[in-house]
C-alpha cells in the first residue's frame, strides 16, 4: 500500500523523517486522546481552545452548545486541530541535546454540522464508549431534546499528518564522557483512584480508558 502524499499544509519540513501521513498512524494516535486543541480565526483574531474529541471511522468528532462560538465560527471556515502525547523527557549530557519523545497528529480543514438525530445519536454513544468503554449499556442516553440542544461537528481526516520521536539520546562525540546520567524518562498518561459518588460504592467499576505510551 502506498503513503498517502502530503498536502502543502501538511508536509514535514522540520525533521521530516519523524513525518507519517498514513491513517492508520493518524487513527491510533487520535484514538488516545481525549481532547484536542482547535485554532481558529474569529472576530479578526486568533484563538486556541481545547475541547474534548473523538474518532469514528474518517472524522474527527467534537460537540458544543447550539450558540457557542466555538461551533459556530467552525462552520464557517477552516482551521487546525491538534493532538499532542507526551511519551518521555530525553535527557541528554547536554542541555542543547535535550529533547522530548511524543506523538502528534495535526488535522487542517473545515468542520461540518451533522444534523441527522439517529446519526448525533450514534455518535454521542460512541463518544461515551471513548471515555469509558462499556458505559453507554449503563447510562441513560441522550433524550430528543437533548440531542437537538447539542451540536455536533466532524472533521475530515484526509489532511492530517502525524510527527513522532520515540527513541534516545543524540549527544554529540565530544559530550560522551560527561559525567552525568543520560536516558529516557518515560511519561504516561494514567487514571488515579476512583472517587465514587455517595451510594455508589458498591456498584460495578467503570472501565478505564486506555493511555498506552507509544
Amino acid at each position: 500500500m502506498s503513503t498517502p502524499s502530503p498536502s502543502p499544509r501538511t508536509q514535514v519540513h522540520r525533521k521530516p523523517q519523524r513525518a507519517h501521513y498514513d491513517a492508520t498512524t493518524v487513527h491510533a494516535i487520535i484514538d488516545q486522546a481525549l481532547v484536542c486543541q482547535i485554532a481558529f480565526n474569529q472576530g479578526g483574531s486568533v484563538h486556541c481552545l481545547p475541547t474534548a474529541c473523538w474518532r469514528d471511522g474518517d472524522h474527527l468528532y467534537i460537540h458544543g452548545a447550539n450558540n457557542s462560538r466555538l461551533t459556530q465560527t467552525l462552520l464557517t471556515d477552516d482551521c487546525a486541530v491538534s493532538i499532542t502525547h507526551l511519551d518521555g523527557l530525553v535527557l541528554a549530557r547536554s542541555a542543547f541535546r535535550h529533547s522530548m519523545n511524543y506523538r502528534s497528529v495535526v488535522i487542517y480543514g473545515r468542520f461540518a454540522e451533522v444534523t441527522d438525530t439517529d446519526a448525533k445519536a450514534a455518535a454521542f454513544r460512541s463518544f461515551v464508549e471513548h471515555v469509558s468503554p462499556g458505559r453507554a449499556a449503563r447510562v441513560r442516553l441522550p433524550s430528543p431534546a437533548e440531542i437537538a440542544g447539542t451540536r455536533l461537528l466532524r472533521i475530515p481526516l484526509d489532511e492530517a499528518v502525524a510527527k513522532i520521536r520515540n527513541w534516545g539520546v543524540e549527544d554529540s562525540a565530544d559530550d560522551m564522557d560527561i559525567s552525568v546520567w543520560a536516558g529516557v524518562m518515560p511519561l504516561a498518561l494514567t487514571a488515579g483512584p476512583l472517587r465514587p459518588e455517595a451510594g455508589c460504592e458498591g456498584r460495578a467499576l467503570p472501565q478505564r480508558p486506555g493511555f498506552v505510551a507509544g
